[in-house]
């Protein structure tokens, strides 16, 4: 083929002879590409009109950078215009109390009175009875998830620890945490009764953690006393009423292993403040009522505590949540005394 081509300039460049360059033919031996039919391309009977516009919009993409924009006008071109809707509203922000009752009681007074107020800080003993208390109401109406999440962690507990292990490490947590609050009932109680074997528990991590709290706290007023709402009919064991940074408060005492710097990462525990704060008020036994709240999250190795104050505000958002759960825990309780009679 080369020699073929150097002949044809040879005698192109000649004065006599002209040539035409014809088009290379190529010829093949094989039987099968003599006998074989053209195959029809079928992208070839596409209208190329009507889709002229997408091959534009994805061929564009090589030379202009692809926005959020030109991906809607790709997928309104390719799926149609998009079709709008509303996102469902989650149950929480539906739900509304079906039986309201006022978080605050018009006829106590927020304000000190040395004529009604006791002289050193109320301890009612907790009656056991019939009546639901607030920790029982909040954990036979968590959420699915809430439930989920805590039976994932105990079974993690019991893969690393055993089922021995793991009871051994529930009886210390909550050992520890009776001795957490015994220690700080004694250092707020104005007889000061810490006894000499419990000495000890000053120096524990728990106790250094809330030291910068309690530099605040003042004017306790009661201390691991128990609340009745006579109307709503469920009971609670608080664990101090006192002035935080002047604000009178129902104060409760958590603790942690891991770090809770927001409330949220307190769980229920705002629903068990409000829960206290409200029977607090329309208990007979108190002569005063609160308007706020204090959560105090201690932690083991002695860093610093994290306080999480509710005004009234908020506890007022809490108010209506812990009467939903404790209007579920009703349902609850008397579907199940029904299915019993039957």
């Amino acid at each position: 083929m080369k020699v073929f081509q150097t002949i044809c300039r040879q005698l192109q460049s000649s004065k006599r002879f002209f040539v035409e360059a014809a088009p290379c033919v190529v010829f093949s031996t094989s039987s099968y590409l003599r006998g074989r039919k053209k195959r029809v391309n079928p992208y070839e009977q596409v209208d190329q009109e009507k889709y002229s516009d997408l091959v534009r919009s994805v061929l564009s993409f090589r030379d202009h950078a692809r926005t959020p924009q030109t991906l809607f006008e790709e997928d309104a071109l390719l799926y149609g215009p998009v079709s709008k809707s509303k996102a469902p509203k989650q149950e929480e922000e539906a739900g509304v109390p079906q039986n309201w009752f006022p978080l605050f009681n018009p006829e106590k007074s927020i304000k000190p009175n040395p004529a009604r107020d006791p002289p050193v800080p109320l301890k009612i003993p907790l009656q056991r009875n019939s009546i639901p208390s607030v920790t029982r109401v909040l954990q036979q109406t968590m959420t699915s998830e809430q439930t989920f999440y805590l039976e994932k962690w105990r079974q993690r507990m019991i893969l690393e620890l055993g089922e021995d292990g793991f009871a051994e490490y529930t009886s210390n947590m909550f050992l520890q945490g009776k001795q957490f609050h015994g220690a700080l009932e004694s250092i707020l109680s104005p007889q000061g009764n810490l006894k000499e074997r419990d000495e000890s528990l000053l120096e524990s991590g728990y106790v250094q953690s809330v030291q910068h709290v309690l530099k605040d706290i003042s004017g306790v007023r009661a201390l691991e006393s128990a609340v009745k709402h006579e109307t709503l009919q469920y009971v609670g064991l608080l664990d101090c009423v006192a002035d935080y940074q002047g604000k009178l408060c129902v104060i409760d005492w958590k603790t942690s292993e891991k770090p809770k710097p927001f409330i949220r990462n307190t769980f229920d525990n705002p629903l068990q403040v409000v829960a206290y704060v409200g029977a607090l008020n329309h208990d007979t036994n108190y002569s005063f009522q609160v308007q706020c709240g204090l959560i105090v999250v201690a932690y083991k190795n002695g860093s610093p505590a994290h306080p999480h104050f509710m005004d009234a505000e908020l506890c007022s958002q809490y108010w209506a949540k812990w009467l939903l759960r404790l209007e579920e825990y009703t349902k609850k309780e008397k579907s199940q005394n029904i299915q019993k009679l039957d």
